[in-house]
């Protein structure tokens, strides 16, 4: 009777195993590349620059990762950390860095300012494409965060043909 349980079981475990992977697959989604983020981070850098900003840019993404991070010429040296970190704020939160600032300002012991990397402050903006966000792009060094985030809409609208 023992013997008939454990092969019972047995077969069971394998009938289950067959089942999962009969419905394992891979995940398809688009990611951006090089010369997406590219043309990205110029657009928003060049846009800052006709506005007589120096300013820094970032673009990563979809695992928040860099793919390109320019420093514009006399931008601050901060500028370089803050862009990184709005791009990852805005990727991670799927949603404009902006909207983290609102959040954070009006829970100032929110929890979410002690995690690495965050940064509440506008100027970041997510990358998607059919609703799923594959990155995100921020800019950091101009006079105040709806100008970095202006840059980094500019950036955006450059490629918003091959964000479809």
């Amino acid at each position: 009777m023992f013997s008939h349980t454990i092969l019972a079981l047995g077969v069971a475990s394998i009938g289950c195993v067959a089942t999962l992977q009969a419905k394992a697959q891979l995940l398809e989604h688009k990611d951006l590349s090089l010369a997406a983020a590219l043309a990205i981070a110029t657009a928003a850098a060049d846009h800052c620059k006709a506005q007589g900003y120096t300013v820094s840019v970032a673009v990563v993404g979809r695992e928040a990762q860099i793919l390109v991070q320019l420093r514009g010429d006399g931008s601050p040296p901060h500028s370089v950390e803050n862009s990184y970190r709005r791009a990852y704020t805005a990727r991670t939160y799927k949603q404009p860095s902006r909207d983290v600032e609102k959040r954070v300002r009006a829970d100032p012991t929110d929890q979410l300012v002690h995690l690495d990397h965050i940064m509440a402050a506008q100027g970041g903006l997510p990358i998607t494409v059919g609703g799923d966000v594959i990155g995100a792009v921020a800019v950091s060094g101009s006079p105040g965060g709806d100008k970095d985030e202006a840059c980094a809409q500019a950036g955006l609208d450059k490629v918003a043909s091959v964000l479809r």
